[in-house]
């Protein structure tokens, strides 16, 4: 038996990614209804070898349905996330809405699964911020082994993080380069991003930090530990998918290089490549549609005690958003509904 699965805003890219996940992990679905705004409704997606037609939001019954997977953005989520959750269906949110909400669990399925079992407060579960989701669950198995005391995180940010429009602003910059005749002023962002760097994502806070690093610091906090500090600066780069970040980490205890590389060789949702020559690490265009979460240039930090660097890359769109959101989805039907 299994579960009967809802997409809200499977027309986006993040709706999309969730719906393939679903379909390459052969997730135990009976029925699934796709659901969009009224502006996509009608649009066909593909689920599997299945086309399907995507239904209205606003009018969906949620009644009689198990899970609803939500990739809507912050404001539909207000509106249409309790009314899903209080016809009992699940809900597990993609948008940064219910992160901080201290009755509704934030959940990456490798660092703290028992938080699923906090889902009942309000019926929802919240999805991490994509570039928290892979750099958590780099710092889980290593925090078990030498307690992490601080992390200093610089992030390289794809485009996609920042939906379509992003994507087709990069692409149209890109081309305008070579096109003298072509001026593709930002939109999207504050600054041409084709053959530059911007560090800054999301709006700027009080002290100076942009929301972007804050959220990596409050959710690293939620998910694995309130005494780990963090202080991260979060840039957005010229890359399609794929989020990369530089990681710098101070240990309680002395970890070991070669320690942590067989550490992280073991824990789940992780591959290591780590090899002290020319291409032996992992770039954002190598990460594209995988499903781990890639180490390199793992190695000690000799300007401090116990501290070690390393690279983590990851596609944004997976684990950063749908494939996290589908293991959330498994870890619910498997410790909780039980019906797969």
């Amino acid at each position: 038996m299994g579960y009967r699965v809802v997409i809200a805003g499977a027309t986006g890219n993040v709706g999309r990614e969730m719906l393939n996940i679903l379909a390459e992990r052969q997730f135990p679905v009976d029925e699934i209804a796709v659901l969009a705004s009224r502006k996509s409704l009608g649009t066909e997606v593909t689920f599997g070898d299945k086309t399907l037609t995507t239904q209205d939001l606003d009018t969906f019954d949620f009644a009689g349905w198990d899970m609803a997977l939500f990739a809507i953005g912050s404001d539909a989520t207000k509106k249409y996330a309790p009314k899903a959750a209080a016809a009992g269906c699940t809900v597990i949110d993609n948008s940064s809405l219910y992160r901080y909400d201290p009755d509704i669990p934030l959940i990456v399925p490798e660092v703290n699964p028992q938080a699923v079992h906090g889902y009942a407060k309000k019926n929802i579960i919240a999805n991490p911020n994509c570039s928290t989701a892979q750099m958590v669950v780099a710092l889980k198995p290593l925090h078990d082994r030498a307690k992490i005391k601080r992390v200093v995180v610089s992030t390289y940010q794809s485009v996609s993080g920042s939906g379509k429009e992003a994507i087709d602003e990069l692409w149209d910059q890109t081309k305008a380069v070579y096109n003298p005749t072509q001026d593709v002023p930002p939109s999207v962002y504050t600054k041409q991003i084709a053959f530059n760097v911007i560090p800054h994502i999301d709006v700027f806070l009080d002290d100076g930090s942009t929301k972007e690093e804050w959220k990596m610091v409050a959710e690293t906090k939620k998910i694995v530990d309130p005494s780990i500090k963090v202080t991260a600066t979060c840039v957005r780069v010229p890359v399609f998918v794929g989020h990369s970040e530089s990681i710098n980490i101070e240990f309680e205890d002395f970890l070991d290089e070669d320690e942590a590389r067989d550490i992280l060789r073991e824990a789940p949702g992780i591959m290591v490549i780590d090899k002290r020559e020319d291409g032996g690490y992992v770039t954002p265009i190598e990460c594209v549609g995988d499903f781990a979460t890639f180490i390199s240039r793992i190695r000690q930090d000799s300007t401090i005690d116990n501290g070690l660097n390393l690279w983590c890359v990851s596609d944004n769109l997976r684990k950063g958003a749908a494939l996290n959101a589908v293991q959330i989805a498994e870890l619910l039907g498997r410790e909780v509904l039980k019906k797969g």
